[in-house]
């Protein structure tokens, strides 16, 4: 094995999920680490093989396999079953094939285990939730904050006549209704429809933003640390609600952190291609190759709370009103991305996938992002 080969078989064995190379007559020809592990084999065994011996009778992996073929270009399958003896009960995988050009009739299958996609299935009850406090932002603006006004204005008008103790019962009714609209103005921000500006911006200049309003305020004492991606493409957005979201996530690592002096807040960007998703308004997949992660090393979400974490009114925060999470699950998901929380009892990472901006012919846009 030469140097090049070498090292292409250590990036191979360092990506953690199952990948193997199929030569024109089905025969494995390579497989990294986690490939060995997911066909229970060694390399030198599965190199004497074909791929149809260790996958079920009429799988539709091999169809897949021989679509590349033919179209010379990468497909992806989501859902694929491949549970049996070999492989194990309930394997049901998402799939990744491409052409390796200099090779003609190989092709390079990526599995994805749905343990990591029926994460982002779950996108889609965030939105539905996210939906239900539209509506429901929709029916308080109407129907409390107006009858509210005039329960201020009596309890005002009554101050004026009443004795000291009475007093601070008018003023406590004054606080309550304020209160009250405090928390349905925050609400009417779910009931926003209007279509998103979005635009080719730059997510390190987004997350330098947010990271010096932290660092200047409620995060002063917390360390940074940055795992950036500098060859990133921008990502398509709103640079303002990019903002919104990771000063909301930042927020809540600094508060999961406390007064720790060891508190850290990692703020990652990679590339990820493989991940499509379907979005609002259509049929088709919109690639997500974006990811965006903030961890922290804080106490970590109790694994009750992890399902519904992003259900609107669910807090951990004595004073919380549990719209936040509510709000960034919104916003991420009219992005078309998704937004998923990991959580151990040494910290919380919360993982955004999101969608590049591609020029069109004949475009000039110009990035945002830069600091004004």
């Amino acid at each position: 094995m030469d140097g090049s080969a070498a090292a292409a078989q250590i990036v191979l064995n360092t990506i953690r999920r199952p990948v193997i190379m199929i030569d024109f007559d089905g025969f494995i020809t390579f497989a990294n680490a986690d490939a060995e592990d997911f066909f229970r084999s060694s390399a030198a065994m599965l190199s004497r093989n074909q791929l149809s011996r260790f996958v079920p009778f009429g799988s539709p992996i091999l169809v897949l396999i021989e679509q590349v073929r033919e179209r010379r270009s990468p497909v992806n399958e989501y859902r694929v079953d491949l549970s049996s003896p070999r492989l194990g009960i309930e394997k049901v995988v998402d799939i990744y094939a491409a052409p390796v050009t200099e090779m003609p009739g190989s092709v390079v299958v990526m599995f994805q285990e749905r343990s990591m996609a029926d994460k982002i299935d779950r996108q889609m009850t965030h939105r539905g939730a996210a939906r239900s406090v539209t509506g429901l932002a929709a029916m308080l603006a109407h129907e409390i904050k107006n009858p509210l006004s005039g329960i201020r204005g009596a309890a005002q008008l009554l101050e004026l006549n009443a004795s000291d103790e009475d007093r601070s019962l008018t003023r406590l009714i004054t606080d309550e209704t304020d209160r009250i609209v405090s928390l349905v103005d925050r609400m009417e921000v779910f009931s926003d429809e209007r279509p998103i500006d979005r635009y080719p911006v730059n997510i390190h200049v987004v997350l330098d933003h947010v990271k010096a309003i932290a660092k200047n305020g409620f995060a002063s004492h917390i360390k940074f640390i940055e795992e950036y991606d500098p060859s990133l493409p921008p990502v398509y957005a709103n640079r303002d609600q990019l903002i919104q979201i990771f000063l909301n996530l930042v927020k809540n690592a600094a508060e999961a952190i406390g007064h720790d002096p060891a508190g850290e807040i990692t703020l990652s960007t990679a590339f990820r291609p493989g991940i499509r998703m379907s979005v609002p308004g259509g049929q088709d997949r919109v690639s997500l190759p974006l990811e965006f992660c903030v961890k922290d090393n804080g106490s970590g979400v109790s694994e009750d709370l992890l399902p519904i974490l992003f259900d609107p009114f669910i807090t951990t925060k004595p004073n919380g009103s549990g719209l936040g999470l509510a709000l960034v699950a919104k916003i991420v998901g009219e992005h078309g991305g998704v937004i998923e929380c990991d959580s151990t009892p040494r910290g919380t990472s919360f993982r955004i996938l999101m969608p590049a901006w591609k020029e069109a012919p004949g475009s000039h846009d110009d990035i945002h992002g830069d600091l004004k």
